[in-house]
């Protein structure tokens, strides 16, 4: 690892020598320099949901506006600034009708 002689910042490599991202300064790389690249590859296991996705969500007591269906699916979604409050997310388990409420 190199580092930057004029601002302290760690230096890339680029087209044979060492560059650095932040002030511009360039190094000569020597004949014993060595590069290692390490990556770690995770594995992660996908979902796939097939047919109506609802039936994985949590139902609530919640009104319906349109016909008044006293029970719902819900969720939370980040819409707005993160320093504010998510948006919460009705469906009617009846009519199907989607609506929302703010904190």
């Amino acid at each position: 690892m190199q580092f930057c002689p004029k601002c302290k910042s760690m230096m890339m490599p680029s087209g044979g020598e060492y560059k650095c991202k932040k002030c511009g300064c360039t190094s000569a790389m020597n004949d014993s320099s060595e590069m290692t690249f390490k990556s770690d590859i995770q594995e992660r296991e996908v979902v796939v949901l097939e047919g109506d996705i609802e039936e994985g969500l949590p139902t609530t007591d919640a009104t319906c506006p349109e016909c008044k269906n006293r029970v719902a699916y819900w969720w939370l979604r980040q819409l707005r600034s993160a320093d504010e409050s998510e948006t919460r997310f009705f469906k009617c388990t009846k009519c199907a009708f989607t609506w929302r409420e703010y904190d």
